[in-house]
């Protein structure tokens, strides 16, 4: 890596003030992308404002919603009882993040700020009416995701917290590079009394997105035998060296389908 100086605000409104000192600043969070990128000269920054200190980890949950500060560490969402009794499935999306060096230093927040097309919490966020709130306003994750690695925030916004809707059911189920542990397809089914919501992740060449063809199969009949006859088109999916697009719709479809059976 290259020089670059190093500041830990205690504070949001601190952070927002050293990241506006300079034009070539960044802030971290758990640093799971940021750092290698800087270390492999993807990325540069000759400052790194660190949202350590800023006081945003924590986890509440209330009889509709959980919220999760944005500095909160995958191995604390996968631990926490108050998750793993009010909604199993994010418990276990959390858990099944990376290797545990990720768990123990990735964050919700950045890894929503980053929105990897391969990350699991996007599936999560657009499949639970999840709302992300910054230190500007409150983003429906159906307007945060814009593409890939592209978000609605704003220069110098920061996420502060992450608001999941608590659904009747839910599940998660992702195919896992033997690598790196990233989804190449992962599926997240979640039951409300509105309805049945499908999101992906892994596999759209423009990150994660609802699968209306799985949500319209299971508002109609909610079990494995509606998706039987349900044709995935590979038509705008991500094809690379870990999988074609015709093979991540296979996957869309059989991940759907393991997660109805966790929830039937």
């Amino acid at each position: 890596m290259y020089e670059l100086q190093y500041s830990k605000p205690s504070s949001v409104n601190d952070a927002v003030a050293e990241i506006k000192k300079s034009s070539d600043s960044k802030f971290l969070a758990g640093g799971m992308t940021l750092i290698p990128t800087l270390k492999a000269r993807l990325s540069s920054a000759d400052t790194l404002v660190d949202l350590k200190g800023a006081n945003l980890s924590k986890i509440s949950v209330s009889s509709s919603e959980i919220t999760i500060g944005s500095m909160t560490r995958h191995c604390d969402v996968a631990s926490s009882n108050d998750v793993k009794g009010s909604l199993p499935a994010l418990a276990k999306l959390a858990g099944g993040i990376g290797d545990h060096m990720v768990r123990s230093c990735g964050t919700i927040g950045g890894s929503l700020a980053n929105n990897d097309p391969a990350a699991c919490y996007p599936s999560a966020a657009l499949a639970l009416d999840t709302t992300i709130v910054t230190n500007e306003r409150s983003i429906s994750a159906e307007d945060f995701f814009v593409g890939m690695f592209e978000t609605a925030l704003n220069e110098n916004e920061i996420i502060t917290e992450v608001k999941f809707q608590i659904p009747e059911k839910a599940s998660y189920i992702k195919f896992p590079n033997p690598a790196s542990r990233y989804a190449m397809v992962g599926v997240f089914v979640a039951k409300k009394a509105s309805g049945v919501t499908v999101a992906v992740t892994g596999a759209g060449e423009n990150g994660v997105f609802r699968c209306s063809e799985i949500e319209i199969a299971l508002n109609s009949n909610f079990s494995t035998e509606s998706l039987e006859n349900i044709d995935i088109s590979p038509d705008s999916l991500n094809s690379d060296i870990h999988a074609s697009a015709a093979y991540r719709a296979n996957l869309i479809k059989e991940m759907a389908k393991r997660a109805l059976q966790e929830m039937i």
